[in-house]
């Protein structure tokens, strides 16, 4: 068991930490756009004239992706 933890860690100390929160970064981004672009394409069908699902899954999105974001943070801890 010690030695799993003594290899993720030689491995984890290999890489770079920037390139760690780059690909969080490129996870919210991910996340929030697809969400967006989900919420349009509802909205398209819908026909509605009010943004509600652009809105709703704009901030779906946004609340998943800091929900990944902290997971992810204190999981490394």
């Amino acid at each position: 068991m010690e030695e799993d933890q003594d290899q993720k860690k030689s491995k984890e100390s290999s890489t770079p930490v920037y390139v760690k929160y780059m690909g969080l970064a490129f996870q919210l981004f991910a996340v929030i756009g697809g969400g967006t672009w989900l919420g349009w394409w509802v909205q398209q069908q819908s026909e509605m004239k009010f943004p509600l699902w652009i809105l709703l899954f704009c901030f779906a999105s946004i609340g998943l992706a800091f929900y990944q974001l902290f997971q992810s943070i204190r999981q490394d801890k």
